[in-house]
């Protein structure tokens, strides 16, 4: 099979008729085999019973229904664990999104060799609260995750299939997977200009707090790639710099009292000092961290599995998986 087309869906019963109509059409064009995988996250609308229709007349349409609404990225980790094309074109199901990109897209990966190539809603037909922070947010991605993609949220994606199967995709990781991509190995991420349509039917899902959602997640995000295997480096460099400023300031303040004692002056108790308190505090602070870091790699190592590496080939060697 060449393409699996993965589909989150939140009540949208009304425009995944015409979107399947749309995918069939391109695809029957172009004489790719494919698959259509729509994942019901909890829609209260009818949408199942749509995808379940719909299947009945066309085998290639395909379901996956959450009993409540877990969100885009546990839906996308779904559809990407049944997925079995050898190119996984993920878009959203609001009609915003034109299959008529998918012929492109998949020659971009087979022909030109990316892993992953981002679609870039050049031109939006969203109102300004929602492009606007947008600009902000993948403007501060581009910075943090070193990924010069213009467009980080783009729901229309293609991946080769390796790259789906070789990552994690939960909470609202969804809009940084080019960096869990990368992290993972896969580096030659490409970007390429999509039409972007005005909403047909509904009203979109997505408010203001995605934009606090994304940034948390950007925090973990970079925390888990770039400290996750190794917490030492940030707590217990952390912890090790607060205890020796700590320690510095109350040698200082030591050193202090005694120079002025040794010219037969009073001097003012070390403990009776507010600078005193925040070393003392600067140094408790620094051991905890230096702690937490020390556990942390302990707990790492004691669940760590060599089998996790993700092997691309092998020759002549047994009891290795390669991920797929």
């Amino acid at each position: 099979m060449e393409i699996s087309v993965v589909i989150p869906s939140f009540n949208e019963s009304e425009s995944i008729p015409e979107l399947v109509a749309w995918i069939e059409r391109v695809m029957h064009e172009n004489r790719f085999g494919y698959e259509v995988i729509f994942i019901d996250d909890g829609s209260t609308d009818g949408t199942w019973e749509t995808v379940t229709a719909l299947h009945a007349k066309n085998p290639n349409v395909k379901g996956i229904r959450f009993r409540r609404n877990y969100g885009k990225s546990a839906a996308l980790y779904s559809g990407f664990y049944a997925a079995q094309g050898d190119v996984v074109i993920t878009m959203d199901a609001d009609l915003q999104d034109s299959p008529d990109e998918i012929p492109e897209l998949y020659r971009m990966i087979r022909e030109e060799g990316y892993d992953l190539v981002s679609g870039w809603k050049k031109q939006r037909f969203d109102p300004m609260g929602k492009t606007l922070p947008s600009k902000f947010f993948n403007a501060t991605a581009r910075r943090v995750s070193g990924i010069e993609l213009h467009d980080f949220n783009c729901g229309l994606k293609a991946y080769r299939k390796k790259v789906v199967k070789s990552i994690e995709v939960y909470g609202e990781m969804h809009r940084y997977i080019p960096f869990l991509a990368k992290q993972a190995g896969f580096r030659k991420i490409g970007e390429k200009v999509v039409r972007h349509h005005p909403r047909k039917y509904g009203r979109s899902k997505y408010g203001w707090e995605r934009m606090i959602k994304g940034y948390l997640d950007l925090i973990t995000v970079v925390f888990i790639t770039r400290f996750g295997k190794s917490p030492m480096y940030l707590f217990g460099g952390g912890g090790t710099l607060m205890f020796l400023i700590g320690g510095i300031i109350a040698i200082y303040l030591i050193v202090q009292k005694l120079s002025i004692q040794s010219h037969g002056l009073a001097a003012r108790p070390v403990t009776d000092q507010p600078l005193f308190f925040l070393a003392l505090t600067m140094a408790i602070v620094g051991v905890q961290m230096f702690l937490a870091g020390f556990l942390g790699e302990l707990i790492g190592r004691r669940t760590s599995d060599r089998n996790s590496y993700l092997v691309d080939d092998k020759i002549d060697v047994d009891n290795i998986k390669i991920s797929e």
